[in-house]
């Protein structure tokens, strides 16, 4: 089958367990470097699917590629050709759309929660997935927030953000991330200092580095069945051949 393009636009924010889950299938997958200096594709349908990752730019800033992702996204969807995105991947993907991008209410910083919502989209993608109320954990760093597209339909929210995550047909784009490793969140971790300089005191959405490293044993296992369902949902939408 083709391989599924993975759009990496910063080096510490790579597929994740993203990677990891297409390996347990035995899906083939190729990662374009954005941040390396890798062009663009022309065309989406080298492709059985396209994955885009997080990033520390705003989709709204006046990047080439932007531009011609946001072009790639909207081939993809003409070619039925299915499309995931984390954080930075999902503005993209709401910007492709026809959605907008501006700052979001707060920050948000390291594990929190979000509620299903109860409508068609939610029972699809995420069925049982969720505890007695209605709740799934995530890992969140971002500041900035998609609206939703004409046609989309939201799936996830919190208190914090309202649009966490939204489908629309085959496509998945989420403001949170599910793709964490422990790797990862060390290494994001690292750029804390930087993210929070402005943010005095911490807003409540917003944890220390210790916080994160401290929980992360007991939140990774859940959030990981909401991955896998996740990711297994988008998967039956990618043509292998």
């Amino acid at each position: 089958m083709k391989p599924i393009a993975i759009f990496r636009h910063a080096k510490t924010e790579g597929p994740g367990y993203f990677a990891t889950f297409l390996d347990q299938h035995s899906i083939p997958w190729q990662l374009i470097a954005i941040d390396q200096g890798e062009a663009v594709p022309e065309r989406a349908d080298a492709y059985s699917g396209l994955c885009l990752m997080g990033g520390p730019m705003s989709v709204n800033d006046p990047l080439p590629w932007i531009t011609q992702m946001c072009a790639l996204i909207r081939e993809a969807d003409r070619e039925d050709i299915p499309v995931i995105g984390h954080c930075l991947g999902g503005q993209l993907m709401s910007k492709a759309f026809g959605g907008v991008i501006s700052a979001s209410p707060t920050k948000e910083i390291g594990w929190g929660t979000a509620r299903v919502e109860n409508n068609d989209g939610s029972r699809r993608w995420l069925g049982d997935d969720r505890d007695e109320f209605g709740v799934v954990t995530v890992f969140q760093w971002h500041g900035e927030t998609f609206s939703l597209p004409s046609g989309a339909q939201r799936i996830l929210t919190n208190e914090y953000c309202a649009n966490q995550m939204f489908t629309l047909g085959p496509h998945l784009a989420m403001q949170c991330h599910v793709e964490m490793s422990p790797e990862m969140i060390n290494a994001w971790c690292a750029c804390w200092a930087a993210e929070v300089h402005d943010l005095d005191p911490l807003p409540m959405s917003v944890q220390t580095p210790e916080r994160m490293r401290s929980e992360a044993e007991a939140r990774l296992p859940p959030m990981r069945r909401l991955a896998d369902r996740l990711y297994s949902v988008w998967l039956r939408n990618v043509q292998r051949i």
